[in-house]
């Protein structure tokens, strides 16, 4: 890359069915990319390269691409719309430097919407917003960026106006320059500038105005113009866009419908202008100072070529010719036959070959500078570590993996394809962390545990067909917790004595829920208040460990134990027969022993649903929620059709889109994603208890 500045790294994510992907397909066309327009529906959308992807008419996975766009080269990642897929979104994310929220101009902001905000503000990834499907019935902008505002608490500011609406939608009023914008030719590709039609030149006049003073808020310079009832310069408007934007104050929004070929070359436009180059994004690193213990951030420099090279790996994927891992180069070089460290492992690793990828297609190049995102061959590594140029130089910010709701046992119909279901499931596991995958150390079934129902039922389709392994799954299980709901003391003390020396230990404290305010993502919190040296300091992390090691199983059900907060303040310690087993083994047996005494109660993961569907099938659909325990939030009608936002137990709906879909005559569609952790009522608890230790075979009925 000759010119950093002339570098865009940019995603593009949305809610499902937004036409992410048919937008996609549209930047790769006019950028000269491809030579033919790609569709979703029927299988040919260039960035959807999967053969699952193509049949469902859904991104399963990432892809990235490099697009030329005037003087701008413009790394570019389609992200998955389906919540089951969130990890690809999370993983890219992390490493662009800008990113395009496609939102439906009918939908507006829906919950997956919702969701890709917070990732947004977890990355601080500044980003622009594309109104797409301008020519469905009851399209309108305006109340897009009214949810904006509203849903996503951001100062959203239309760039652009429609010329016409719904079918009658022909093409956009650039705000900034005061042009009227056509895409003529048979795919749109002839941009066509004419004035401000008459009939929207009292819109025009009060849609730049609002702009403008909304803008103000972000500049002096143009505060004061307006004041003055001066013209405002073009590219005083620009800047000012583009500080704001870049600062994460400001998301402009622009306007068009993917799939007419309208709106896409302005998109382009201003992801040149207002979404920042590498040069402009800081990347903090962090590393530890040997002479005082304590970890010290600094800034990464992408335009110092010669500075060491430090590259996050980002994404793992096995294709017939092996091992392709993605990355990200931060600062420096990354040179093919080149060896570099892994910074979590210590070991060093030669880059064999790099690619700069178009889908599933590559092309080999020699080097990666800073800024570039390639793909390379000849590391083993997983997604989220760090490769630099000197050992133990620095780690970067971690990739969020959300936690697994559901879970299925997994088996060949044929013994002899054990391994090979085995070796399965350690690729998809490195290739995807929200993928779990463990052994019931008691009924011995091998459980693949994931983000929802389409999550594990892609991973099983691609293991019957990537293996040619025939296999069966039981029913999905939820992923419960246990969690105290009152605080007790405990006294326990381990004594063994059989023959030599033996092992005693001895520790008292309280086991209670974590405080509100004390609430962290940590399931456990571990405290220690030994006065007098009752019990030696380095016995502590033996304690700890002890109950650590007790929490993946707790003692009611088996589930996974959180919310829970342990403080040892007193015991004591034999001279010759303690040790960090002994008191490891004393932990343990004090949680198994004293667990029961908080009144545990199970959680269950609640999702946040969102249906949409005719307003004649409202009255059912919300009664068949409320009977699964939902609870409805929000209810919209725009037109003859309804959306519904609610929440429900994640138990309760297996199978729901075709009991949704039978309900509303084929009409009703849904997405669902996590939301939190809830007490499973009391009648329910005992169910799944006595279900999970074999005393019956019922369990939370299904609908």
């Amino acid at each position: 890359m000759s010119n950093l500045s002339d570098l865009r790294n940019i995603g593009i994510s949305a809610h499902i069915d937004s036409g992410k992907t048919t937008l996609s397909e549209r930047i790769l066309f006019y950028t000269g990319r491809t030579h033919k327009m790609g569709e979703v529906h029927d299988g040919g959308a260039t960035m959807d390269s999967m053969e699952l992807e193509q049949e469902r008419g859904i991104t399963i996975a990432s892809a990235a691409t490099r697009v030329h766009w005037r003087d701008t080269t413009i790394n570019l990642i389609d992200t998955p719309g389906h919540v089951d897929f969130t990890v690809e979104v999370e993983r890219s994310l992390r490493i662009l430097d800008g990113a395009v929220l496609v939102l439906c101009s009918v939908g507006g902001v829906q919950a997956q919407s919702i969701t890709i905000d917070l990732q947004m503000k977890r990355y601080a990834v500044p980003r622009l917003a594309f109104i797409n499907k301008m020519d469905r019935v009851g399209a309108n902008p305006r109340r897009v960026v009214q949810q904006l505002h509203d849903k996503l608490n951001c100062d959203a500011v239309l760039m652009q106006i429609p010329i016409g609406v719904e079918r009658d939608f022909t093409g956009i009023v650039d705000l900034v320059t005061g042009k009227a914008v056509y895409f003529d030719g048979d795919q749109g590709e002839i941009l066509r500038y004419e004035d401000v039609p008459l009939t929207l030149h009292d819109e025009y006049e009060s849609a730049r105005r609002e702009m403008l003073e909304s803008l103000s808020m972000f500049s002096d310079e143009l505060m004061e113009l307006l004041l003055e009832e001066k013209d405002v310069p073009e590219e005083l408007i620009r800047q000012v866009v583009k500080n704001a934007t870049l600062a994460r104050q400001l998301t402009p929004v622009f306007l068009g419908s993917a799939y007419r070929n309208k709106g896409v070359q302005p998109l382009l436009d201003a992801i040149a202008s207002y979404l920042p180059s590498p040069a402009e994004r800081e990347s903090l690193a962090f590393r530890v100072n040997h002479e005082t213990g304590e970890e010290e951030k600094f800034k990464l420099e992408p335009s110092d070529k010669l500075a060491p090279l430090v590259a996050m790996a980002f994404k793992i994927v096995d294709d017939p010719y092996g091992t392709l891992t993605y990355m990200r180069v931060y600062q420096g070089r990354l040179e093919k036959g080149g060896y570099y460290f892994n910074q979590r492992t210590g070991k060093k690793e030669r880059i064999s070959r790099i690619f700069r990828m178009h889908a599933d297609q590559r092309v080999e190049i020699d080097f990666a500078d800073a800024g570039d995102i390639v793909a390379v061959i000849g590391i083993d590594c997983a997604s989220g570590e760090v490769y630099c140029a000197k050992e133990d130089y620095c780690t970067l910010e971690s990739i969020f993996v959300p936690d697994p709701v559901i879970q299925v046992a997994i088996k060949p119909l044929e013994t002899r394809d054990s391994d090979k279901l085995a070796k399965a499931l350690y690729r998809f596991r490195k290739e995807d962390p929200t993928l779990a995958v463990r052994t019931d150390s008691e009924s011995g079934e091998t459980l693949i545990a994931g983000m929802g129902e389409l999550h594990l039922d892609v991973y099983v389709e691609r293991i019957r067909r990537e293996y040619k392994i025939e296999v069966e799954t039981s029913a999905p299980k939820v992923n419960y917790r246990e969690a105290p709901t009152i605080a007790v003391a405990f006294e326990t003390k381990h004594k063994k004595q059989s023959g030599g020396s033996g092992q005693f230990a001895h520790i008292c404290g309280v086991m209670s829920p974590i405080p509100e305010e004390e609430e962290t993502k940590e399931p456990f919190i571990f405290e220690e208040q030994i006065t007098g040296g009752v019990i030696p300091s380095n016995y502590i992390p033996a304690i700890e460990k002890g109950f650590r090691a007790s929490l993946e199983k707790g003692p009611i059900a088996g589930y996974p134990v959180v919310n829970l907060k342990v403080l040892v303040n007193d015991g004591s310690y034999h001279a010759v027969d303690s040790s960090d087993l002994a008191f490891r083994i004393c932990a343990q047996t004090a949680l198994r022993e004293n667990f029961q005494r908080t009144k545990p109660a199970l959680l269950e993961p609640i999702m946040r649903i969102e249906i949409e569907c005719p307003e004649n099938f409202q009255g059912g659909v919300v009664g068949d929620l409320a009977s699964r325990r939902g609870l409805v939030s929000q209810t919209e009608t725009n037109g003859a059709s309804c959306r519904i936002l609610g929440e429900v137990p994640l138990a309760e709906t297996f199978g729901y889109s075709s009991i949704l879909r039978s309900m509303t005559q084929g009409q009703g569609v849904f997405s669902m994603e996590f939301m939190k952790y809830k007490r499973v009522p009391s009648v329910l608890q005992e169910e799944i208890i006595r279900e999970r230790n074999g005393k019956s075979k019922s369990i939370v009925s299904k609908k």
